[in-house]
């Protein structure tokens, strides 16, 4: 069962601490929008938790199937582009969100194997997840012990 994620903001324009179980990691945005570039921002974490969730996917499998899997290498990459179903009416098209992911496998495999291991880390959970249409549920709550606005203060 994944481990609940905590994000707070930190003192400096956009620097984000993320609190994971025991292990904390820098969010931020780069310079040139307005942060201070202390982390990834968060389209790169995206990004990397595809990655390592494809890495990870492939390398369990081939350890299942005792296959000589050594190393998985993936770059994600993330662009905007024309939608597959443009057409060339003149008609306004928006534009929609790509990742690329490059996926390359070290290890004395054969091809058939190489293949199934690429297909099976393009089914890794976060791919799914991804691909599935999220539903994102969203609440406002008041943390214990966090400042209250001016004029809801109890006395």
């Amino acid at each position: 069962m994944p481990r609940t994620v905590s994000i707070d903001s930190g003192l400096s324009n956009y620097a984000q601490k993320v609190s994971v179980g025991g292990h904390v990691l820098s969010a931020d945005e780069p310079a040139d929008f307005g942060g201070r570039d202390t982390g990834p921002n968060a389209q790169e974490y995206l990004m990397a938790a595809l990655g390592a969730c494809a890495s990870i996917t492939a390398q369990m499998y081939a350890e299942r199937k005792q296959w000589n899997l050594q190393s998985v290498h993936i770059d994600v990459a993330y662009e905007r582009v024309l939608p597959a179903d443009n057409t060339t009416s003149g008609a306004t098209i928006g534009m929609v969100d790509q990742l690329e992911m490059a996926i390359s496998f070290v290890g004395d495999l054969s091809e058939e194997q190489r293949n199934r291991l690429f297909e099976i880390a393009n089914r890794c959970p976060t791919h799914r997840m991804l691909t599935s249409g999220v539903k994102i549920q969203s609440r406002l709550f008041v943390r214990s012990g966090a400042p209250q606005q001016a004029g809801t203060r109890k006395r």
